[in-house]
């Protein structure tokens, strides 16, 4: 009898195991399901050069005019945006969409807003482009600058995107190329869904779930 209740207490625990690890997978799935629209570029510091032409950035692709920073935007194939100035900061419009790329207050506006994080990006947003004297909504010696933007996603048949980058700024909006910096951009790779400012997958996320569900089997099986 002392045998069989053993294994029936093995089975059992073996049985909570195998639901914890079913209950993980589920979890990883749908965390999986929720973050693989989010197409995220991880920390890429692209200098943005105190000139004329700036940084060209095709956010599908990654390609872009650096180096060397002369090149303009004939050198990049179908760039999204493009932080420029060798005044101040500036962005300057690709052809399409028409109307602008930019999250700015008004649709058309010539001033970019600078995101709280979490703004919703997408397209009850207004868009425009940002000229080289607007600058205050801006954060010097800051990486706190969160652009919103739209563009033609050229690998899913010209579907407007909707995305965001953050720019670092020093001491000064222009200055040289080391003073400013775009830091690093996100996008939903589902056309016409809506983004979050600064939303990037959490891939923690689901570790920490996972450790928590492990240790509440474990604490089960001491009992």
């Amino acid at each position: 009898m002392g045998e069989k209740n053993l294994s029936a207490t093995l089975n059992r625990h073996f049985a909570a195991l195998g639901a914890v690890g079913a209950a993980i997978a589920g979890i990883g799935m749908l965390d999986q399901q929720a973050d693989a629209a989010l197409v995220y570029s991880g920390v890429v510091n692209l200098a943005i050069p105190s000139s004329t032409n700036g940084l060209y950035l095709n956010v599908v692709t990654g390609a872009n005019n650096l180096p060397p920073p002369g090149t303009g935007g004939s050198t990049v194939p179908g760039w999204d945006i493009n932080p420029w100035s060798s005044t101040g900061f500036g962005l300057f419009n690709p052809t399409a969409p028409s109307g602008g790329v930019y999250v700015n207050a008004t649709s058309g506006g010539t001033t970019a807003l600078n995101l709280a994080p979490l703004t919703l990006i997408g397209p009850a947003s207004f868009y425009g482009s940002n000229t080289t004297t607007n600058t205050a909504q801006f954060n010097l010696n800051s990486d706190n600058n969160l652009v919103g933007f739209r563009f033609q996603n050229e690998a899913n048949s010209n579907q407007i995107h909707y995305g965001w980058f953050r720019v670092r700024f020093g001491a000064t909006y222009a200055g040289t190329a080391g003073d400013r910096f775009l830091v690093e951009y996100a996008y939903d790779d589902v056309a016409g869904r809506p983004i979050e400012a600064g939303a990037i997958p959490e891939p923690a996320s689901l570790g920490l779930l996972a450790a928590g569900a492990l240790g509440l089997a474990a604490r089960r099986g001491r009992k």
